[in-house]
């Protein structure tokens, strides 16, 4: 089980990081139909169901499991009662490796503002003090350089090049892959 007690973070900008709550289904699912277009290169194909509240609810359900079975951090971003973003460590395996895998993305308006570097620092700060973790990975298309910038402001170093390592925009793309080492 994750044991982190992640209260309200101010981050940047007014918006505030802290858990995901079962609660935030319609929010979520507001925040994803809002950003459809912003996300659509950067993600998945989704299915209509995962832009309504009902289908937020049941992924909602799905990382609170994984966070009490200790192998999901899920996180939103707050700002006037909306959420406009997420950061995750996914994937927590601890043992030798103490090694976690972070996503995250930010609301359109908030873009190049600051608040996902800022965001990414608290994560790392979370993982380093709260869950102990050893090293955290990440990964970005080849082409999305702000990302990538999030990454390297926050310390990540990049480690190589996965082809065709995840299926993006209904197509198997290939990916630069990041690391940060927490501990000495």
């Amino acid at each position: 089980m994750v044991e982190v007690i992640v209260g309200e973070v101010g981050i940047a900008d007014g918006v505030v990081l802290r858990l995901l709550r079962a609660d935030d289904a319609g929010r979520l699912a507001d925040s994803f139909e809002r950003n459809r277009d912003h996300l659509a290169h950067w993600d998945p194909v989704r299915p209509e169901a995962f832009f309504t509240e009902l289908g937020q609810a049941a992924e909602i359900d799905r990382a609170l499991q994984a966070c009490l079975a200790g192998v999901m951090m899920p996180l939103v971003l707050v700002s006037g009662g909306e959420i406009v973003g997420r950061a995750n460590l996914t994937g927590i395996t601890r043992g030798a490796f103490q090694n976690a895998i972070l996503g995250y993305w930010i609301d359109a308006r908030l873009a190049g503002r600051g608040v996902m570097t800022a965001t990414v620092a608290e994560v790392l700060r979370l993982a380093r003090e709260e869950l102990a973790l050893h090293r955290v990975e990440a990964s970005t298309l080849l082409e999305n350089a702000a990302s990538q910038a999030v990454l390297r402001r926050n310390g990540f170093e990049k480690i190589g090049e996965a082809p065709r390592y995840l299926k993006i925009a209904g197509r198997w793309q290939d990916h630069l892959l990041f690391q940060r080492i927490l501990h000495d």
